[in-house]
């Protein structure tokens, strides 16, 4: 302790009466009290920084709990709803040798429910007119206007397993492609019913899919179509070229037919007793599948050209089908025109006449001829078509004459 603090303790004292010695006992208490006193306050701002700590730690704590993880996250995302359909108008005449000439007036409506949830499932239902048959969802008018029949038409999950990799299963849009939504094979209303594997890299893709033509091994032609498609898509100096192959196992050889009438085989060869509900058909249907499309601008016109070929290797006659055609323009707003035209022939067992197109040459096969289709646009939503069949029936026999003409209001949303 240096001078000044010394005389200022002494004058104080001496001020209040006291000497040195009588203050000695006192000083030496106030010097232990604030010992005392300075390690409590150390002590206390040691829990004060405990205390802060602690608090701290909570907070952190809450802020990361309150943080969603990458699955709560996407549990939080929203459901979607996506609703779209279409409805058709349409009057049809036909000419076919032999036969009286016949018209009806038909409608076509259809409208599906999608969800897709964030755990990359999407989820599908649609309704749509018609009967039964699995390549038509059209429904004729008449009978006093009673009411018409409503039927399942979609019932389907879609899972993404990755941005490539798709399966889908139920009820479904046919994953096969189409070549210039050809029908050579598959009708444009055909709905498959099984499982469906879909990858695509680029501008490569590929399908498998099993399809069943029916389910219940309970029933004696419980069977399903087999099937892969692969292709691969590239820009040309001549345009888009869509190239591609396919195989598709169907095997019924002995087995009865699985819709309609017990005879009818939709033009494929068929095999019967003296009874006619005892038939079968008489071949398996191994098909192979050749296809190249070709697309490209010309003068503000969208026009392509395509080729398809396919061929039955289960049997060595009446094998083989072929499609070929272009298409120019698009209708797709008001005055805006589209031509198409194509040429196809189908032997009997080239195919399986009963998921083949329905309209050429009245469904199945054993049939070629013209297919000429123009159409205008209204707006975006509306579309006039007029579609022209000149085809031939029988062209293993006799070849009968064959006409169709469709007019239709298409619209959709």
């Amino acid at each position: 302790m240096n001078i000044i603090p010394r005389l200022t303790v002494f004058t104080s004292l001496t001020l209040f009466g006291l000497s040195p010695a009588m203050a000695s006992d006192d000083l030496s208490y106030l010097k232990q009290a604030l010992i005392d006193l300075s390690k409590r306050v150390e002590a206390l701002e040691q829990e004060n920084d405990r205390l802060k700590e602690a608090q701290e730690t909570v907070r952190v704590r809450a802020q990361t709990s309150a943080k969603p993880t990458p699955a709560a996250r996407i549990a939080k995302q929203p459901t979607s709803y996506t609703l779209k359909g279409d409805l058709r108008y349409r009057y049809e005449g036909f000419e076919v040798d032999g036969k009286d000439d016949r018209s009806r007036n038909r409608v076509r409506s259809r409208i599906n429910l999608v969800a897709k949830t964030p755990q990359n499932v999407e989820l599908g239902i649609g309704i749509a007119s018609g009967n039964d048959d699995p390549v038509s969802t059209n429904q004729s008018l008449g009978s006093g206007g009673s009411s018409k029949n409503v039927k399942l038409n979609l019932a389907y999950f879609k899972w993404s397993a990755s941005d490539r990799l798709q399966l889908v299963g139920g009820k479904f849009k046919n994953v096969w492609h189409r070549p210039h939504k050809s029908e050579l094979l598959w009708d444009s209303d055909y709905t498959p019913e099984g499982l469906a594997l879909s990858y695509s890299s680029g501008d490569f893709y590929a399908h498998a899919a099993m399809q069943f033509l029916e389910s219940d091994t309970k029933r004696s032609n419980a069977r399903a179509i087999y099937g892969a498609q692969t292709g691969l898509k590239a820009s040309t100096v001549f345009g888009k070229l869509n190239v591609g192959l396919g195989f598709y196992d169907a095997a019924v050889s002995g087995e009865t037919v699985v819709f309609g009438s017990s005879d009818d085989f939709s033009g494929n060869t068929s095999t019967c007793s003296d009874l006619v509900t005892d038939c079968f058909y008489r071949h398996d249907y191994r098909i192979g599948q050749l296809f190249a499309e070709l697309s490209r601008e010309l003068a503000g016109q969208k026009i392509s050209v395509y080729g398809e070929y396919a061929k039955n290797t289960a049997v060595d006659d009446q094998d083989s089908a072929w499609s070929a055609g272009f298409k120019i323009g698009k209708a797709e707003r008001l005055g805006s025109l589209a031509l198409d035209y194509r040429y196809q022939v189908i032997e009997s067992d080239a195919v399986l006449g009963l998921l083949t197109g329905s309209d050429f040459g009245n469904g199945g096969t054993d049939s070629q001829g013209h297919i000429l289709k123009g159409s205008v646009g209204i707006n975006k939503f509306w579309k006039l078509s007029l579609t022209y069949f000149n085809n031939e029936q029988d062209i293993e026999q006799e070849k009968t004459g064959y006409e169709r003409i469709q007019i239709d209001s298409q619209f959709k949303f």
